[in-house]
């Protein structure tokens, strides 16, 4: 059973499995997120969906370039939650299955690629109180107690 986080269900509504990867980047001290601005602005763990034929490393390097301009090391694997939102990027309800990885940022090639995102060096601590969702926060500090 996979914990979940988040909105409750819409009774009566369908939603869509959408498997995802995540990273908790730490270095320093500090935590490497990404501040999306739209469609709402908040502040989360660098990742995304895992497109058809994709493996989820492969899903998780792409990712976390895209979103912070950054290479990532020694991937390895946290845990997992999941959540049910509507995403209005899609135009679509979702089961959003969450992998999380811990990750070494290795190295900056340039600014991020996804628009409307952009890389954030946090302080850990205040990067869990900034996040977006629950699941994000609970696997970040997760990650920093261990």
């Amino acid at each position: 059973m996979i914990r979940r986080f988040g909105e409750r269900l819409v009774a009566g509504q369908h939603y869509s499995p959408r498997p995802g990867v995540y990273a908790v980047l730490l270095a320093g001290g500090r935590a490497l997120v990404t501040h999306q601005s739209h469609p709402q602005p908040e502040f989360q763990l660098p990742g995304g969906g895992i497109d058809r034929g994709e493996s989820p490393l492969h899903a998780l390097h792409r990712e976390v370039y895209e979103e912070t301009g950054w290479t990532i090391a020694e991937a390895r694997r946290l845990g997992a939650f999941r959540r049910f939102v509507y995403m209005p990027e899609y135009d679509k309800w979702a089961e959003k299955i969450c992998t999380i990885y811990t990750a070494r940022p290795a190295r900056r090639l340039g600014p991020p690629t996804e628009p409307a995102h952009r890389a954030v060096w946090l302080a850990a601590e205040d990067a869990a109180d900034l996040l977006g969702n629950e699941g994000d926060r609970h696997f970040l500090i997760r990650a920093l107690r261990s």
